[in-house]
């Protein structure tokens, strides 16, 4: 993919947030590069299609290592972040973490929030990633966490109901906006963004006026790249998305879903709304809700040009170790059965992305499971000049401006002056405060 920069420098250049406030330290276990008879606790969270591959791992390993138990720790993402910031606090996290990219901010500023797997290259084999890949682990020169697989949105539709309405799936913005009549003739939605899960609205406004404008949201070492003009450009498109009849608006979308998620929706599931914003690596919640094979990969939006840039990616998932844990080389060791066993890798397919282990990549080409839609997601995104998301787009923190905005211009109580300015003032308040 083109455009992945290095993280490094930026992360290191991260201050501490207030989940990682003072707590009392406990000395960190080294590596004896020895395998010990212990229990280890491995959270994570996803959907049913992650939560089963994963448990069927596990029993793997249980039964090829008998005296080193994971007891595993798993939910879906509401309130996830909130409950590892939690325990992290409290020093009672897990000894294996599956951690969202952003968490190497919030948690690890320093390079201190994590077990520096560099130092457990005697259980886990990092030669099968390439050091660019490595790099959005690393924080100030250590390697806090391992990356899972890249990943980024795409739009994902439901073929029975487009061939039900005799459509296509849209090429460029005006086409999508154009679906908007003819969906709503019959009260359908071509699509639908999921306020739930955290900036889906806003990702998909984001990309629209990265594309047309050529700056990124906000740059790798956290400072904003939009004008307010820019931040009024991507909310008046998401409103005329809602009054074009392409989404539904926020008020209808809490009325008929509560605080479900898309893919548990009855609109969803019941094909009303009719196409989703994913990332291919967690495509698989919405796939299985559905009948095989009737939610299928549509084209990256373009301009009318044919220009496909803004489209962002990012590592969608990494592993990290607790710094305290007391058994670091047991918890590297099932981190690289997680990541590089062939047999691993064949129960795990592509739950979480397409693998970016070559180890597992390979297992997967091997028995012919290196396909379906994350596959087919990651090679659309490949084809389009991609930018890597910034970590701090991703932080709790931000998601709350981006949906107060959204929220204030569907419902009426702010136009997208205000609700611009706002944003822009909030979040660069914010950015500028955490670099402090």
């Amino acid at each position: 993919m083109k455009k992945i920069f290095l993280f490094i420098t930026a992360l290191c250049c991260a201050l501490s947030l207030s989940a990682c406030s003072a707590k009392k330290e406990r000395p960190v276990t080294k590596p004896d590069g020895t395998l010990d008879k212990c229990s280890l606790r491995f959270s994570w969270w996803g959907g049913d299609d992650r939560h089963e591959a994963t448990l069927k791992a596990i029993d793997l390993w249980n039964k090829k290592h008998p005296d080193i138990t994971i007891t595993p720790e798993y939910g879906g993402w509401d309130g996830w972040s909130e409950k590892v910031n939690s325990q992290v606090k409290s020093g009672t996290e897990p000894d294996i973490m599956q951690i969202n990219y952003d968490w190497l901010i919030s948690l690890s500023p320093d390079g201190d929030g994590f077990y520096d797997l560099d130092e457990l290259s005697s259980q886990l084999d990092l030669s099968q990633f390439d050091d660019e890949v490595l790099s959005f682990g690393k924080v100030g020169g250590k390697l806090n966490a391992v990356t899972v697989s890249v990943s980024g949105r795409s739009l994902f539709y439901n073929s029975q109901v487009f061939s039900k309405m005799g459509a296509e799936y849209p090429e460029t913005w005006e086409d999508l906006i154009a679906l908007g009549n003819s969906f709503g003739a019959d009260g359908l939605y071509p699509l639908d963004l999921d306020i739930q899960s955290g900036g889906t609205a806003w990702y998909l406004a984001v990309v629209y006026v990265q594309q047309q404008t050529g700056r990124q949201f906000i740059s790798v070492d956290g400072r904003l790249g939009f004008t307010v003009e820019d931040i009024k450009a991507a909310l008046s498109f998401y409103r005329q998305l809602e009054e074009s009849h392409v989404i539904r608006t926020v008020r209808t979308r809490t009325d008929e879903d509560g605080n479900a998620a898309l893919y548990q929706s009855p609109e969803f599931i019941g094909g009303r709304v009719a196409g989703v914003l994913e990332w291919g690596s967690a495509v698989g919640k919405y796939e299985s809700v559905l009948p095989e094979g009737v939610l299928e990969a549509g084209p990256l939006l373009t301009d009318e040009k044919g220009c496909s840039d803004g489209w962002l990616i990012k590592p969608s998932l990494l592993y990290a170790v607790s710094k305290h844990t007391k058994y670091p080389d047991e918890a590297a060791a099932f981190i690289n059965f997680l990541l590089n066993d062939e047999e691993c890798a064949e129960i795990l397919g592509t739950t979480r992305g397409i693998p970016a282990s070559k180890a597992a990549e390979t297992a997967l080409q091997k028995s012919g499971a290196l396909k379906g839609l994350a596959k087919e997601s990651d090679d659309i995104l490949s084809s389009a000049d991609t930018m890597t998301i910034s970590p701090y787009m991703e932080l709790p923190r931000m998601k709350e401006f981006y949906n107060t905005a959204i929220e204030s211009v569907s419902y009426g109580t702010a136009d997208a002056d205000t609700a611009a300015r706002q944003m822009f003032d909030s979040i660069n308040n914010y950015l500028e405060k955490i670099r402090k």
